[in-house]
């Protein structure tokens, strides 16, 4: 269970707010008038080649409508071009250097025990040690400490119109858990765990033996379902160590029974003191379940939805990942508390965890393809409930909504529905899913119009996505290059392939190593545990690593794999977190991608693989092959190219200046 650190106090109106307000006041137009009004859409994974492709076609009239009245143009993305780095450099104005998240993977050299490479953890939210503590027989009672706390250095820019007085609402703004607290309103969105405190981990139930015999399913569990005349008895894990008990290992469960019809394929599934009836291939609506941590003293609240797959023949149950339940939310997932749970009565209960569209699930074959689309068909239409509730409600001021549809519906068929040479495309199954893609655009083409039409003429309009996509054909092992290239060395009688943590990998003569998509680390004397490399050597060494990676070629096609490479010292400007970050970003050319092996210390035979996983599309390469959109409905005061300076783009529109935007480099206090 996680709890805000620290939250920031919403201000009292000070003379100061008063006179800023007054001066925003006198910018906008003189007596009488009032600060304007801006919308912001951020939809994740929007890429600005299929959106022009699309508004040329006439495909998408209500984009084509802010173009003609406002801008349409590329949005600069960042350095990576994963979405919690973008996200951060639109949020703060800062590059990775300030605002300190550099990729999803961060490693972690301070805790215990040591690892020669770290221990990776998610790069947007860091646990703080647990304090002080009490025991009581087998209980153990933390009592300072071991919270959640927000990863993200710099001030967000809407600390800015706090200041000014100005009214702002941030619904599911990326690396924003726990909520700031700045905004009149905020719910969390990239970053935000499920019950247990991961990214999302579903359950899967079956009696097919090809299911639950799969190992080390990452992002979910599948186990056997036994059925006993009739009826199936599961638990539902919340945790897999309850904080709270001395023994190690200790689950903390919710018990539910299916009992299926003997004729029909009819499921009735009974969890707590609720009942509900499915058809197979049926979805069933969100039911609360309590985990008891504490007998008779505390629980947490989850929130699931069951898919009932299959019935006859083999039996097939589907449960989401526990989310922390908007309507009694466990953990700080929102700002003030209630804003959650307001959410969760106007529209009903919805995903809380950071991206609820479920790609592990296709990934390993819970879901297939149309069950995937379904499944984010259902929390699409969630966001979009929500926004267009809160438009409905909207007094002004400042309102952003995310939308991350596009981008993990993407990942899954971009490649496998735009690129006929990709290296899963096969026609007969893939080509009726053409649409799957372009007909999203269109979804969110009707949303533009359905704001449009419900705004003041002097509210502002802005459509803008963090990055753009492509076709991911081929995998690159990073640890794999080290070694071949003679940056890592491996144990005499280590064997290729590596599953993960660096496995046989020899510290002793090692200079570099890969953790995360597209980071590498120098194995550096006095910062790692077993580091080789001396201080003194590492500009030089860079410089080698840098050569040797731009003149890598892909055997299979002839051309360059590598277009880009960034080091840390001489590619990031702003300062104060700097250290966090990799000593190289490679910057992969399109079509060419990091490998997930790699990303958690593995080693494949071979450098370059096909990529042939249910996970076709890609955006983390070279930033310049992926730029994301930006739509105005007016054309802005201050024009902006890229994520870093849009957010003082949007701060001038109120009359705010003096916001950071890239132009001069930024140092920010660490702590």
């Amino acid at each position: 269970m996680s709890v805000r650190a620290s939250r920031v106090p919403m201000r009292c109106v000070s003379l100061c707010a008063l006179l800023a307000a007054a001066a925003i006041s006198a910018c906008s137009g003189g007596s009488g008038s009032t600060a304007p009004n801006v919308i912001v859409l951020g939809i994740d994974g929007l890429d600005y080649n299929l959106t022009r492709e699309l508004i040329e076609a006439g495909r998408l009239p209500n984009f084509k409508r802010l173009m003609d009245s406002g801008s349409f143009g590329p949005l600069e993305t960042a350095v990576t071009p994963q979405s919690p780095v973008a996200w951060s450099n639109f949020i703060t104005g800062m590059d990775s250097g300030g605002h300190g998240i550099f990729d999803f993977l961060h490693r972690d050299l301070e805790r215990e025990p040591p690892l020669p490479f770290g221990w990776p953890y998610q790069s947007m939210t860091k646990e703080t040690p647990v304090g002080r503590s009490l025991t009581l027989g087998g209980w153990y009672f933390p009592l300072s400490g071991g919270n959640i706390q927000l990863a993200r250095y710099g001030t967000p820019f809407w600390q800015h119109l706090a200041d000014a007085g100005i009214s702002s609402t941030l619904v599911r703004m990326p690396a924003n858990f726990p909520p700031v607290g700045i905004g009149d309103r905020e719910l969390s969105g990239m970053g935000t765990p499920d019950l247990g405190g991961t990214p999302g981990e579903f359950t899967f139930f079956s009696t097919d033996r090809r299911q639950f015999m799969k190992s080390d399913v990452s992002g979910g569990h599948i186990y056997p379902a036994d059925i006993i005349d009739g009826v199936f008895n599961g638990t539902l894990y919340a945790l897999t160590d309850n904080p709270f008990t001395v023994e190690e290992a200790d689950a903390v469960g919710a018990d539910f029974e299916v009992f299926i019809d003997p004729d029909n394929p009819v499921a009735k599934i009974v969890i707590g003191d609720q009942e509900l009836i499915l058809q197979e291939g049926e979805w069933s609506p969100w039911v609360s379940a309590d985990f008891e941590l504490v007998p008779y003293v505390m629980s947490i609240s989850g929130a699931v939805r069951f898919y009932l797959k299959s019935v006859r023949g083999d039996f097939g149950l589907y449960v989401t990942p526990i989310q922390i339940d908007p309507l009694n939310p466990g953990s700080a997932i929102s700002h003030p508390d209630s804003f959650a749970t307001e959410l969760g009565n106007a529209t009903g209960r919805y995903y809380t965890q950071e991206m609820p569209q479920d790609t592990k699930a296709i990934q390993w074959g819970v879901f297939d393809i149309d069950e995937f689309l379904t499944q984010a068909a259902l929390t699409r239409a969630e966001t979009t409930a929500q926004y267009k509730h809160l438009l409905e409600s909207w007094s002004g001021g400042f309102l952003f909504s995310y939308f991350g549809s596009v981008d993990q519906v993407s990942h899954v068929m971009w490649g496998l529905t735009r690129d006929p040479d990709h290296p899963a495309y096969v026609a007969e199954t893939h080509d009726p899913y053409s649409e799957v893609v372009p007909s999203l655009y269109a979804e969110f083409d009707d949303l533009v119009g359905y704001t449009l039409d419900r705004m003041s003429d002097d509210t502002l309009l802005v459509i803008m996505s963090d990055h753009g996509f492509g076709s991911w054909r081929r995998s690159f092992n990073l640890n794999t290059w080290l070694h071949k290239n003679g940056y890592m060395a491996l144990q005499r009688r280590t064997r290729l392939p590596i599953r993960e943590f660096f496995t046989g990998v020899d510290w002793g003569t090692t200079q570099a190593y890969s953790v995360g998509i597209s980071a590498l680390y120098l194995n550096l004397r006095g910062r790692e545990p077993q580091g080789t490399v001396a201080p003194g050597d590492r500009d030089e060494l860079l410089l080698q690593l840098e050569r040797d990676l731009l003149a890598t070629v892909d055997p299979l096609t002839g051309e360059p794999t590598v277009t880009r490479v960034f080091l840390r010292e001489r590619d990031f400007h702003d300062r104060g977190n700097l250290e966090i970050g990799p000593d190289i970003i490679v910057g992969f050319a399109p079509g060419v991608r990091g490998s997930g092996n790699s990303a958690l210390g593995g080693l494949t035979a071979e450098i370059l693989k096909d990529n042939t996983d249910d996970w076709s599309g890609s955006h983390i390469w070279d930033p310049s092959a992926v730029p994301g959109v930006l739509l105005t409905s007016r054309a802005l005061k201050r024009p902006a190219s890229s994520l870093q300076n849009l957010a003082a783009a949007l701060l001038t529109e109120y009359g705010i200046d003096g916001f950071p935007d890239g132009s001069t480099p930024v140092t920010i206090a660490t702590n």
